[in-house]
């Protein structure tokens, strides 16, 4: 779930800019993003572990299948007794519970994947480096390869300290890899993924189980 950002290859810190959130090529919360903040939370994660805990008891689900809307942010509190949502909740839930444990943390939208698909995560600082979070590899253990930290394209970020909200813009990046880099990256990614996909081939027959009785329990 979490992942070293590679230096030079991500702008994780950005060009701080004003109210994207009302520009028509910014971002568009559902709410004001101060209301993603304000209310309180009934879930207090005290590890990281944690929190990929209880994510791993979510569900993905789009906002037209859940609310009937292209796009709708729930706020923290609802999406953690819902327990439901897109990418949007599952990152403004874990940025919520990063803040809690003391990180400097940031709630990020950008692009993901090779053909740019609209997406969201987390980053946070510690100890002089760079972290990602991606809430939707919650299953996949509590790391995964630096080398796919590369799919990620930040254009905002959204960083709270505590009395007001900041954002942020991003900018583009090459990869910044030197070849010494990537030889010495490729074999965590291959042993990882490689360890990821058996690991989900065995746990495939449970996941097909329990969506076919959530169908039919929904049917009766």
């Amino acid at each position: 779930m979490i992942a070293e950002i590679i230096p030079g290859a991500y702008d994780a810190i950005g060009r701080k800019v004003l109210r994207p959130d009302i520009r028509r090529r910014g971002i568009h919360p559902t709410f004001p993003m101060g209301r993603y903040v304000s209310q309180p939370l009934v879930t207090q994660c005290k590890t990281i572990e944690d929190v990929r805990k209880f994510l791993t008891i979510c569900q993905a689900v789009s906002d037209e299948d859940l609310f009937g809307k292209k796009d709708y942010w729930q706020p923290p509190e609802h999406f953690e007794q819902l327990r439901k949502g897109d990418c949007d909740d599952f990152a403004l839930w874990t940025w919520r519970q990063f803040l809690g444990m003391g990180y400097d943390a940031r709630v990020v939208f950008g692009r993901h994947g090779r053909y740019g698909i609209g997406h969201a995560w987390v980053t946070f600082e510690d100890k002089g480096k760079t972290f990602l979070i991606e809430p939707q590899y919650r299953y996949l253990g509590y790391t995964f390869p630096r080398l796919s930290t590369l799919q990620y394209h930040p254009k905002f970020s959204v960083k709270w300290d505590g009395q007001k909200i900041s954002f942020y813009s991003h900018q583009e990046r090459k990869s910044g890899l030197t070849l010494r880099t990537f030889v010495f990256l490729v074999p965590e990614w291959g042993i990882a993924w490689g360890y990821h996909s058996l690991v989900l081939i065995l746990r495939l027959p449970r996941l097909l189980w329990r969506r076919l009785k959530r169908k039919i329990s929904g049917e009766t």
